[in-house]
């Protein structure tokens, strides 16, 4: 079994910055694609970034390319969102998210039922 906690959620006024991180444990080495969904109140959960297992291949959504960046080191078992200029937006709760399979094909890890493990979520509010 695999398990995902995030942290590093908060409060942050607009074109602040803040970094995400999400642990692994459990059968860690087990995972390949760990990427990052939001979800803001009413809307549905949305894709935001995946990482492969070496870090070679990453894929963003648009509204976020240039300002965040994804990271992982798997000597921690750790994945990290750094997330800069951040909007009102943004505000959502985010969630990390893993498989044991990474495609290189977009429209394919932005799926979320694509994502066997999920975190429980952090609260990440952008104040303008």
């Amino acid at each position: 079994q695999v398990q995902l906690v995030e942290s590093g959620g908060g409060l942050v006024q607009a074109g602040g910055s803040l970094r995400l991180s999400c642990v692994v444990s459990g059968r860690a080495f087990s995972i390949d694609a760990m990427g990052w969904f939001r979800q803001a109140p009413g809307k549905e959960r949305d894709f935001v970034a995946v990482i492969s297992r070496n870090g070679g291949s990453t894929y963003y959504t648009d509204s976020v390319k240039g300002r965040f960046t994804i990271s992982r080191d798997n000597a921690k078992n750790t994945v990290y969102l750094q997330m800069s200029s951040l909007k009102p937006e943004d505000t959502a709760v985010y969630y990390c998210a893993a498989d044991l399979n990474y495609y290189n094909t977009y429209t394919i890890m932005a799926r979320s039922s694509n994502y066997r493990y999920w975190g429980q979520g952090t609260q990440v509010t952008v104040s303008s």
